[in-house]
């Protein structure tokens, strides 16, 4: 047992640090072994009271002192004295073991060391002991050290060979046990035996000694672990995920905590080379983490006792136990004293060990603390050892030193960063200093990056002038790096502009791997030279006149005679100045000669193909200038026909400017083996390079080989320090041409240069006392090698002494090379094997396998001792490989924590000694190493994650640079993209910048590889700008890759760096890469920089200046913009996206500016001409750019530009080519396809079909009008028949002219090969001819194998076609569920694949694909019942939210009331989708919780189709409901709130609606011009427009301003309207207003948006406007003269907007082209339509003479026409039928009359009508009688019934119960009560006219398919009879709201209160929003619960029951 020793050891340990005075405290008994008696127990304590005393009298001279101070060493002691005292210690000591006084000595020590007075007795003996009797064993100790101490040697140089070398004779006993030592390893008969012998000995020692150690040091260990998880707090994530960034003591201790060996020591050294590399150091902050002053010590249950204590730690020993229990007991500052003490006593115990002793130094120890902390005083600081860092960081004496050490400034900038920085990085004249060692480059690199000021450093270190102008000053690889870092744009743009300076950088082939892209640069205007930097020097305003020199007046001459001649020669006073220095008396005749070059001759177009005729250059020589420039701008030709073409290749090289051309060749042979294996840059380091890479960049790369290899002494040299690549020296001789050759030449009397002479010179014997220089010996080797070799090869302690300096260590590897050398001691000549390495001979012979590096150790002239260091390396690396095998686990924990604990207190040593042990340098890699291994294997991201964001920097820091990290070094940063999403932010937000860089560098490099997600993206790139960049702004050309995935508010959040260079053109050269969002925000940010006032006082170039970023500023700063300035910086702009106002602005401000642009200007601006006014266009009409124009106009006009009319007409349609349409060629006509529809009917009549036929694949892809292609199909049908043998698959969009006829006669064949064209036009084809389409397909039998044809026409096909096939369709599901059926067909389908295939439905039901759309409610529900968990049931949702259509109502109630059942109802919330999730009622939507309401929200704003398609009331309830929850009800309304709802933004009441944000509002018009505004949205709209701070008073609106505003216009009221200036109201101004509004009515929001009184007032303003600035209202008497319509502007108007006269006034052709569109204006007057129909029946006779072609063009004119007109009319063709079926407005009688012309027209009976002809009769069929209606085809009627279903036809009850009547045929629907929801959904409003008693019968099923319109037009008597509450009760919410008044007023109250259910199911009072009102459940109409409902609705409270009740 080692217990009672090492307890003995403790207490004399402590006696080593302090004095004591002796002790008169009450010493107080402890508690006693029951095995003592009293009176042993008394005599044993008098026996320790009298050693206590015996010891104070031994220790008198601190009598009055109680408290911890250290001995002098001077001090002298009794020996006698001490021995005695040692024997009555003896004495008392064994009876002190039985009163487990060794057990209880922790807990003894604990309590000293905390400053207890009451520790007892024992105590006292303890405390007495180790302070007094500890100074003679100090006083030893240290006169021991001062006797073995020798005075330091002078040579920094010295080590253990050196010292032995010049001792001489003294070292002969060492050198003769070596030699002994290694005769005995060399002679040894290594037998297999005896090698496995002495193995097992070895292993059977190790294992013992280890078990022994780790034994003996467990609970010291143990102690040492406590005391440092104390003194070394770990970083931790706290409450708010933040971390402290940890040190490298701080992850080590981490890793011991966690059972993760960190500090793992690597088996190879580090690499010397990495000494003078620029690298990030742990001691960043002097923060000593164990100091003895601590005042933040870890708490006690972060260590290792309270996991003993708990039980969660178990094996522990007792005295571990104890002392943890002791440790417990404390208070926090008892602690913080019990470690502080300790640590004192530690650290003055290690003092005399660690620092010198006085004899030693002859000053001041390093380290000689004395501090005296008592127990009242903890808070005394101990003094602290010299600071050596302020001593050698002397920056300001480094300028005035002659040299300063490199080491140091590695040192420095290590330790101190940022004053480091500040001192050297921003002073440039210390830098220089500094950069004029090359081993100092790494500075470069280290201030870029570091720097604040990077334009300083810039202008300091990137002056490219000077480069130019000194060019024998070679430009290195890192200034070079330095300022592609700093100033890469100006840089790149430069090299690829000016051939010359590319040429002068890239003449170092170090710098070529900075070469940059200029393929992608534009092409240099003119050839590029330097005369461009000269023009600097003649800036004449700038002149001192008595300074120039003749030089610079001849360089202002030559490159600059225009500006010369204006500035000097006609300047007299200038030139007199000049003239009066006579050496410029020449310059008054250079003056008066003519100057040639005042007007430039224009600059041809550069042609890269006129300077690079690569097929000349073999023959004649090529300027080196011109060499550069091809290799620039045609890298692929140039590759190809120099590089690949040995004679060019060659020749070129003759010029030694080209000699570049050897590497850029050869790396273009083969880019991926030469930079991975021929990195000649890193062959100048001295590292081993293999054999076989050597070899193979000789064979591939031959040129380069030979020109950086073998004429560099200094690769050569360290290349041949491998023996293997002892060839090179053969090689090189062979493939150059060396002054000497190896081994031969020179002697003494060789022919050196000129004063060398190597035998005077040379003198190898004085070289061992004094080493020559690298100079020196570079000169003896080249020119006298045999002396060279024969004098220092065989001399092993000269080589040695070499060896040590790097610039000669070439020597060694040189000696090593030759095979033969001649040594000429005692005139003898000895041969030596020169491959012969004792200590790889040594390991080879004991079979060993090692990893060291036998360079050093196999060198000439090795010493004996290094060989021996070597093997004794390799043996311990056999060791440590089987280490694993030879301990076990316990052992090695023991040891792993041993070596780990040993490597926290070098560190610590590290920081309190203040120097530098090499302990980071020796496990870095370890470190590293280990991190990644645990990074790799552990799956718990919560524990990966404090290692990445508690100690990423000291991870990183431990890294080499960015350039040099290898891949397992990467690992660490690898990690951090696999970080969780939700954890991303705070790991990332607590990243040290360097980290930060280090995983952008990463990213940037493996960005495809890594392929994260967009959130990733996005959630990274916001962290770093919100947290990373505000530390540090030079980050953001960094963060370039990322800034694509910044959010618009992330970008516009940015700090205010706009006057950045460097960040404005990274964002410059990355808004490609951009969304428009992210482009406008980025300009939403820079311009919070700006004021209008930037704009008005800017060069004209300011847009050039900027870049890209101009374009995306808003529009308020970008129109303030000036012509020059667009005109200068037009290109810049047209390379961006610009939106169409910008595009607009532009375009009128140039041309509305400059009247005399020519056509190239035209031709610049492009497409841009095209949204000029057409008044500033047309001014240019007559001149030779008018051609030039039209083309442009053209070119819009084809692209499908929306133009005023009134350009196009007067600048394309008045050509005189068009008068006479016969005459245009097919391909002229080919080109003016695109404007036919414009040309009119007129136009197209008069081509002939043969013209028509040559154009038609050019027409075929233009939309015509239906009367216009009609009138091209019956031109091309009298030409060739179309039914019969016509080019039908080409007639694309012609299609819509085909007749109904027509196509009832074409075959099947026929048909389908039509119908591709007809898929493209569905849209604008009609009722009747779809109709005909599709029920003529699907009367063919193999209709059910085509499906693939017919399914673009699936939507239009009749129920009635599909049933007799849906049991074929069901034999064939895989196909027919792909297909795209409506909701009638699916659910006929579904019905007999129940029927058929019930198991299908069953078993798999997710696989019927579209036909899920018509699952019936019972099948839903029993799947639902059948798996009701989320999994199942969001799969169920997903499969409806992918069917083709919209949901039935049915089905989406069905959905919503079964999930509502579950409990987690909201977690399926976001798997309901949009549509499924609106269609739940407002009363259950309102009690949704935040989180729920915020889920809603996203489902609408990512898919708002739905939510523009319920009624305008729920819309605006629902929005309110949302804003509620939202909190967006005070305060303004942002414009991130705004943004956030969507399209559901204008929407919100009018309170919150006019808080909107002005400045948001006004910067974002175009934007807010998309939304959909009521009414009252409009007037706020309007009045916020007339705002000062938006656009002001209206009077004062310009044209940019109408821009702006837009269709908005039509939101002011008209007295404001008429404040408009008339010279602003253009013509052009006005069409443009209208095209926007009608854009906006076609698009999805505006085609859902307005009610029809909302579209009134908004046609009232558009119709006033027009006839207000045309001048048809005589409002202002400056109003113009009216105006006479074209048909080209009323295409872009509206019809109606004019005036009746007007319309008649227009020309006969006029008139006739816009007659159809005349007709489809639904806002026609009736005063309008007689006026116009009277102009019809002038131009084309009576109306009996009305064609089919005109009647079809007719539409609501036809309604002025009399019943006898109407009856005159024939009505042959069913599209004109179809023209007047159209209308809903016809009377009675006029609906009978038309009837009746059918029939006549068609000479068809009632019962003859196909269901195409009843189609097209559509709203005419109720003209028919009741009687002749029952005479209707059935089957055809039911085919019918799907396009009359959907119309609200006026009907009399008696016809619709006829009609209805018709569908229960057999061949049709059959008997009611077998009628399903698809034939109720498929007859529509048809379903009124069921009998009273089939529709009361009706069940829940028939009820959920009748069509709310089929509700509404039900008699109100009928419906209150049909309907009794239990069938109400099954209404849908939408068939609810469909209830009319009249209907309402009729039912029962019970009825009421079924329907009030219906409107609010499940919860909370009826709303009803078919008319904004509550109803309350009132049973009767009470006008106090209609005004208490109405109240409700404005603010969302129930009616009261006491109320409602009363009433």
């Amino acid at each position: 047992m080692w217990l009672t020793p090492a307890a003995c050891m403790v207490c004399i340990l402590f006696g080593i640090t302090c004095d004591v005075k002796q002790v008169y405290s009450q010493p107080e008994l402890i508690e006693r072994n029951a095995d003592l008696t009293p009176a042993e127990a008394a005599e044993l304590e008098e026996d320790i009271k009298e050693v206590i005393n015996q010891i104070h009298s031994l220790s008198s001279q601190n009598e009055n002192a109680r408290a911890f101070t250290f001995f002098s060493t001077a001090d002298s002691f009794s020996i006698n004295g001490y021995f005695s005292v040692l024997n009555s210690l003896y004495t008392i000591f064994q009876p002190l073991l039985k009163e487990r006084f060794i057990s209880d000595l922790p807990k003894t020590l604990v309590c000293l060391l905390s400053g207890r007075q009451d520790c007892g007795l024992e105590a006292e003996l303890t405390k007495t002991v180790s302070l007094e009797l500890g100074k003679p064993l100090l006083t030893f100790v240290s006169s021991l050290r001062s006797q073995t101490c020798t005075a330091p040697s002078s040579d920094a140089q010295s080590d253990s060979f050196a010292y032995y070398l010049r001792m001489g004779r003294s070292t002969s006993t060492f050198d003769g046990l070596q030699q002994t030592l290694i005769n005995i390893f060399s002679s040894i008969p290594l037998s297999g035996n005896l090698i496995n012998a002495v193995s097992s000995l070895v292993d059977s020692t190790v294992m013992y000694v280890s078990e022994f150690l780790a034994t003996f040091f467990q609970i010291p260990m143990d102690y040492i672990k406590i005391a440092l998880q104390f003194g070394v707090r770990i970083p931790s994530l706290d409450g708010q995920e933040i971390c402290e960034e940890g040190d490298l003591k701080q992850l080590i201790m981490w890793g011991i905590n966690n059972n993760v060996q960190i500090a793992r020591i690597p088996r190879a050294p580090p690499s010397n080379a990495a000494s003078h590399r620029q690298k990030m150091t742990l001691r960043t902050t002097r923060k000593f983490l164990l100091s003895c002053d601590r005042n933040s010590l870890a708490r006690f249950n972060d260590t290792l006792c309270a996991n003993i204590l708990t039980g969660s730690k178990v094996g522990f020993s007792t005295p571990v136990l104890t002392l943890c229990q002791a440790l417990s007991s404390l208070s926090p500052a008892q602690i913080q004293q019990v470690w502080s003490n300790a640590c004192y006593v530690i650290q003055a115990l290690m003092s005399p060990l660690l620092s010198l002793s006085s004899d030693c130094s002859g000053g001041d120890s390093p380290f000689t603390p004395t501090v005296t902390p008592p127990s009242n005083a903890p808070n005394r600081l101990a003094r602290e050892a010299p600071n050596l860092k302020q001593l050698a960081c002397n920056y300001s004496n480094w300028l005035e030193n002659k040299v300063v050490d490199t080491i140091l400034v590695t040192v420095c900038s290590d330790n101190e960063r940022e004053k480091f920085v500040e001192q050297v990085c921003n002073n440039a004249l210390l830098m220089r200093k500094l950069l004029s060692n090359q081993l100092n480059s790494w500075l470069y690199v280290f201030c870029a990056n570091y720097s604040a000021n990077p334009r300083y450093l810039v202008s300091e270190f990137c002056d490219y002038e000077m480069w130019i102008e000194q060019p024998t000053v070679q430009v290195g690889p890192f200034q070079l790096e330095f300022c592609m870092i700093l100033d890469s744009e100006r840089l790149t743009e430069l090299l690829c502009q000016y051939t010359g300076f590319f040429m002068l950088l890239f003449s170092n082939p170090d710098n070529l791997r900075f070469m940059p892209n200029c393929t992608t640069s534009p092409f240099p205007s003119l050839l590029p030279d330097i005369d461009s930097f000269m023009l600097e020097s003649c800036k004449y305003s700038e002149w001192n006149l008595m300074q120039i020199t003749t030089d610079v007046l001849l360089q202002c001459i030559r490159v600059d005679e225009n500006g010369f001649a204006k500035a000097v020669c006609s300047n007299k006073t200038f030139l007199n100045a000049l003239l009066q220095n006579k050496a410029n008396s020449w310059l008054e005749s250079q003056c008066n000669s003519p100057v040639t070059s005042r007007t430039p001759e224009p600059i041809l177009p550069f042609s890269i193909t006129d300077w690079c005729d690569y097929y000349t250059w073999g023959s004649r020589q090529v300027d080196d200038s011109v060499v550069g420039l091809c290799w620039q701008y045609d890298q692929l030709s140039f590759q190809k026909y120099v590089c690949c073409k040995s004679s060019v290749f060659e020749k070129l090289l003759q010029n030694p400017q080209n000699k570049w051309l050897t590497s850029v060749c050869t790396e273009s042979v083969d880019t991926e083996v030469l930079p991975q294996f021929c990195r000649y840059s890193e062959w100048s380091r001295p590292i081993i390079v293999d054999m076989t890479e050597l070899a193979l960049c000789a064979e591939i790369d031959a040129l380069n080989f030979t020109s950086k290899v073998c004429s560099n002494n200094t690769i050569i040299q360290n290349l041949l320090a491998n023996p293997d690549n002892t060839w090179l020296i053969q090689y090189c001789i062979n493939n150059s041409s060396p002054t000497v050759a190896p081994g031969g030449g020179g002697g003494a009397k060789g022919g050196g240069p000129t004063g060398f002479n190597p035998a005077e010179q040379c003198q190898y014997p004085s070289w061992s006392i004094s080493l020559p220089d690298p100079a020196l010996l570079t000169l003896c080797w080249e020119h006298d090698q045999t002396n060279f070799v024969s004098s220092l090869c065989p001399n092993a302690g000269l080589l040695h002494l070499l060896s040590q300096d790097l610039s000669s260590k070439w020597v060694s590897n040189m000696c090593n090379t030759y095979t033969n050398y001649t040594t000429t001691n005692n005139s003898t000549s000895t041969t030596a094997d020169p491959n012969f390495c004792l200590a790889r001979n040594l390991v080879k012979r004991f079979n060993w396998t090692c990893s060291a590096d036998f360079s050093s150790a196999c060198q000439p002239g090795a010493s004996q001792n290094l060989a021996l260091q070597m093997i004794a390396r390799c043996w311990a690396d056999r060791l440590i490989s089987r280490m694993d095998d030879l301990l076990t686990p316990s052992v090695a924990t023991v040891l792993e924590q041993a070596a780990s604990t040993t490597v926290v207190i070098l560190l610590a040593l590290e920081e309190v000694q203040n120097t530098s042990l090499h302990v980071t340098e020796n496990i870095r890699l370890g470190v590293l190493t280990s991190a990644v291994r645990y990074l790799d294997k552990e799956n718990n991201f919560d524990k990966k994650r404090v290692l990445l964001q508690c100690f990423g920097r000291v991870l990183t820091s431990l890294m080499q640079t960015a350039r040099d990290v290898t891949s397992e070094e990467f690992f660490v940063i690898k990690e951090y993209f696999k970080i969780p999403l939700s954890s991303l932010r705070p790991v990332l937000s607590a990243a040290h910048i360097t980290t930060v860089r280090l995983i952008l560098h990463y990213y940037g490099i493996n960005k495809d590889v890594l392929q994260l997600s967009d959130k990733y993206l996005s959630t990274m790139i916001t962290v770093l700008l919100q947290t990373q960049l505000v530390k540090d702004v030079s980050l953001f050309p960094e963060l370039a890759p990322l800034l694509a995935s910044a959010s618009p508010s992330d970008i516009q959040a940015l700090p205010s760096l706009q006057n950045n260079i460097n960040v404005r053109e990274t964002i410059n050269r990355n808004l490609g890469r951009m969304t428009l969002d992210q482009q406008e925000a980025f300009g939403l940010w820079y311009s919070k920089a700006l004021s209008p006032s930037n704009f008005s006082t800017g060069d004209q170039s300011l847009i050039r200046d900027t870049g890209n970023l101009i374009a995306y500023l808003p529009f308020y700063y970008f129109q303030h913009l000036t012509s020059a300035q667009l005109l200068d910086g037009l290109e810049v702009l047209q390379r961006n996206t610009l939106s169409p106002l910008k595009q607009e602005f532009i375009a009128q401000s140039l041309i509305g500016s400059y009247k005399n642009l020519t056509a190239d200007d035209f031709i610049r601006l492009g497409n841009l001409s095209c949204l000029a006014d057409p008044k500033d266009l047309l001014v240019y009409k007559g001149t030779e750019t008018f051609s030039v124009l039209q083309e442009i106009v053209l070119n819009c006009s084809r692209k499908g530009a929306s133009l005023p009319s009134y350009l196009i007409s007067n600048v394309l349609l008045n050509s005189t080519e068009l008068k006479v349409p016969s005459s245009l060629s097919p391909d002229r006509l080919a080109e003016l396809a695109h404007l036919l529809p414009l040309l009119g009917v007129t136009f197209l009549q008069g081509l002939t079909p043969s013209q028509l036929l040559a154009v038609v694949p050019a027409v075929s892809s233009v939309s015509f009008s239906p009367a216009q292609a009609s009138i091209i199909i019956d031109k091309l049908s009298s030409l060739t028949s179309l039914p019969a043998s016509g080019p039908l698959q080409e007639l694309g969009s012609l299609v819509v002219g085909m007749k109904p006829e027509s196509l009832l006669t074409l075959t099947s064949d026929r048909l389908l090969s039509l119908l591709p064209a007809v898929a493209q036009q569905t849209a604008g084809l009609s009722p009747a001819q779809l109709n005909a389409i599709s029920t003529k397909l699907w009367g063919f039998p193999e209709v059910v194998g085509w499906l693939d044809h017919v399914d673009p026409l699936l939507f239009c096909t009749p129920l009635v076609s599909v049933l007799p096939r849906t049991r074929l369709l069901v034999n064939n599901i895989t196909d027919t569920s792909t297909k795209h059926w409506n909701t009638q067909q699916a659910k006929a389908i579904f019905r007999e694949v129940l029927n058929a295939k019930p198991n299908l439905v069953k078993q798999n039901f997710l696989s019927l694909g579209t036909l899920g759309q018509g699952v019936s409610c019972k099948v839903l529900q029993e799947h639902i019942q059948a798996d009701p968990s989320p999994s199942s049931l969001r799969r169920i949702l997903t499969f409806l939210r992918q069917q083709p259509t919209l949901l039935h109502t049915s089905l989406k109630k069905c959905v919503n009331e079964e999930l509502y059942k579950f409990d987690f109802f909201a977690d399926l919330l976001k798997d309901l989708g949009a549509e499924i999730a609106l269609s739940l009622p407002v009363s259950t939507i309102k009690k949704f919780t935040r989180d729920m309401m915020e889920t809603l929200r996203k489902l609408i704003v990512q898919d708002p189709r739905h939510f523009l398609l319920l009624p305008r009331t729920k819309q605006e309830l629902l929005v309110d409901k949302v804003v509620q929850r939202m909190g967006m009800y005070s305060g303004v309304f942002t414009e991130e709130e705004f943004r956030s709802l969507g399209l559901m933004a204008s929407f919100v009441v009018d309170e919150v609606f006019n808080q909107l944000d002005r400045n948001f509002f006004i910067d974002n018009l175009d934007f807010l011009r998309g939304f959909c505004y009521s009414s009252s949205k409009m007037d706020i709209v309007a009045r916020m427009l007339q705002e000062p701070a938006t656009l002001g008073e209206v009077k004062n609106w310009n044209q940019t301003t109408l821009s702006q505003v837009d269709r908005f216009l039509f939101f002011l009221p008209t007295d404001k309207l008429q404040e408009i200036s008339l010279a602003v109201m253009t013509v052009g101004r006005i069409e443009k207003l209208f095209m926007s509004q009608h854009g906006w009515e076609r698009g999805f929001v505006g085609s859902h948006c307005l009610d029809k009184s909302e579209k009134a007032k908004v046609f009232e303003k558009q119709q006033f406007i027009l006839q207000f600035f045309l001048g048809f209202l005589k409002i202002n008497p400056q109003s113009p003269t009216p105006m006479v319509p074209t048909c080209e502007i009323l295409q872009t108007t509206a019809p109606a907007a004019w005036t009746s006269s007007s319309l008649t006034s227009m020309s006969s052709s006029a008139f006739t082209n816009c007659l159809e569109l005349i007709g489809q204006d639904q806002y026609l007057a009736s005063y309008q339509r007689s006026q116009v129909l009277k102009k019809v029946k002038q131009m084309n006779g009576p109306v009996a003479s009305f064609s089919q072609s005109l009647i079809s063009q007719l539409g609501v004119i036809a309604v002025d026409l009399t019943v006898d007109e109407l009856s005159s009319l024939r009505l042959t063709e069913r599209r004109s039928i179809a023209t007047l079926g159209a209308i809903s407005t016809w009377s009675n009688r006029q609906l009978a009359a038309l009837f009746t012309t059918v029939l006549n027209s068609t000479k068809q009976s009632s019962s003859q009508l196909d269901s195409s002809t009843l189609v097209a009769m559509g709203y005419i069929v109720c003209g028919a009688k009741s009687t002749e209606m029952s005479l209707f085809n059935a089957v055809e009627f039911s085919k019918a019934v799907l396009w009359l279903g959907q119309l609200a036809l006026p009907c009399s009850e008696e016809q619709l119960m006829v009609l209805a009547g018709l569908l229960t045929h057999s061949l049709a629907f059959g008997p009611i009560s077998s009628w399903g929801t698809d034939v109720f959904i498929e007859i529509g409003v048809l379903a009124a006219g069921l009998p009273d008693m089939a529709m009361s019968a009706l069940v829940k099923e028939q009820i959920e398919g009748i069509a709310p319109a089929a509700i509404s037009v039900i008699p109100p008597e009928k419906f209150a009879v049909v309907f009794n509450k239990r069938q109400i009760n099954m209404f849908s919410y939408e068939q609810a709201t469909a209830v009319t008044k009249e209907q309402l007023s009729v039912l029962s109250d019970v009825q009421k209160t079924a329907l009030d259910l219906v409107l609010t199911p499940w919860e909370d009072r009826p709303v009803d929003f078919r008319v904004g009102r509550s109803l309350g459940l009132a049973l009767s109409h009470s006008p106090v619960c209609l005004i208490l409902g109405l109240l409700m609705l404005l603010i969302v409270l129930p009616c009261p029951d006491p109320i409602c009740a009363r009433t």
